[in-house]
């Protein structure tokens, strides 16, 4: 393990860019609201957790260096308290409305950041027929006119919800127990699912529910979770569905053709994920091979797709971000774990990532290669 000093020398090769900030409580969330803004929200308390509207520092919003600024930290926008810890929250486009979950208990919470003032209040609660202890529902939004919401703990009991009316719009209707990880909103129409056991499955709401799906990865052990992410539209040719299991397994999968991976490699991790519900994969918006995982330790690693062998093997990162480790000069067995991570919308080397002990770091970082 290098050191903290070391780290730190190093980092003046590694980073175009780098801030570390303190959080009052450890998150599991970064959603972007614009590309100047994040939300942040606690999990750690069962009764109080803080959901914050960060702005980013006046540095990290401009396009380019243009030397010093007096803001160098976050600022906080809006702010608010939920009585329950959130493991998901989701902004709808083009509104004020935040949408949230967590435990205990699976309750689906509609939020409003106000217009003239600094507070964030609970508007609305859906209801939510899974009450099933420690699970909660996985989110996504559906972009359409009407906003909307899709939440669900399994299968069986996905549904989309208008957020005016609160009217059920859409249901799976089927008795499948499967669990999910992630839920996302591609289109007005079509939405993408993963479960934990590493199924995988495409949906048109148009018609009733036969999703274009693939098998249950093999072999699987009962240990073996699984979380994915589909690429957006336009960001370049090749697979778009990326899926990562616990044991650090990688696969790329074409969504018109969902029985077999593109694409299958074993990520170097040191051991598998403590917690695989923090397991996270990303595809970088504004690069189009570039993705990023993270919830194995106290990293993020970056990987270039266009460098793995096509016959499969272990994969090496083009970068690994090894600042939540590094930076308190954290013993291995007592480093902090990375919660979660996302890229900047705009700013294409850009990722904010946090960890288990409050911190949270923006980073840019800088290939050693010719491109990316």
């Amino acid at each position: 393990m290098e050191s903290a000093e070391d780290w730190l020398v190093e980092s003046l090769r590694l980073y175009q860019d780098f801030h570390a900030f303190e959080l009052s409580g450890a998150t599991r969330v970064l959603e972007w609201l614009g590309d100047k803004g994040v939300l942040v929200a606690g999990y750690e308390s069962p009764k109080k957790n803080e959901i914050l509207h960060l702005l980013l520092p006046l540095r990290l919003s401009v396009k380019e260096n243009q030397g010093l600024f007096p803001e160098r930290d976050f600022t906080v926008r809006h702010g608010g308290f939920s009585d329950r810890s959130i493991l998901a929250l989701k902004h709808v486009p083009d509104t004020r409305l935040l949408v949230t979950s967590g435990c205990p208990g699976g309750h689906v919470k509609v939020w409003q950041t106000a217009e003239d003032s600094d507070v964030i209040s609970a508007v609305s609660t859906l209801a939510v027929d899974e009450e099933e202890g420690s699970l909660w529902p996985r989110l996504a939004i559906l972009p359409s006119v009407a906003p909307s919401v899709l939440h669900g703990v399994r299968l069986s009991g996905l549904k989309i919800v208008d957020l005016e009316s609160q009217k059920t719009m859409y249901c799976s209707g089927v008795e499948d127990s499967e669990e999910l990880s992630s839920l996302q909103g591609l289109d007005a129409d079509t939405f993408a699912f993963c479960c934990s056991s590493g199924r995988l499955g495409l949906v048109d709401t148009r018609q009733k529910w036969a999703p274009v799906e693939t098998p249950r990865p093999s072999p699987i052990s009962e240990d073996q979770k699984w979380c994915a992410e589909v690429r957006a539209t336009g960001q370049g040719p090749g697979p778009s569905i990326a899926s990562l299991s616990s044991d650090g397994q990688l696969r790329l999968l074409d969504p018109r053709q969902l029985c077999s991976p593109v694409n299958a490699v074993q990520c170097p991790v040191s051991t598998p994920s403590p917690d695989p519900e923090l397991l996270r994969v990303t595809w970088a918006p504004g690069l189009h091979n570039c993705l990023a995982i993270s919830g194995f330790d106290g990293t993020v690693q970056v990987y270039d797709i266009t460098c793995w062998d096509p016959a499969g093997s272990q994969a090496e990162p083009v970068f690994t971000h090894r600042g939540h480790i590094c930076l308190e000069g954290n013993e291995v067995d007592t480093a902090p774990l990375v919660t979660t991570h996302t890229w900047h919308p705009s700013k294409p080397r850009t990722v904010l990532s946090a960890a288990s002990d409050a911190s949270l770091h923006v980073w840019d970082w800088v290939d050693p290669r010719p491109s990316c």
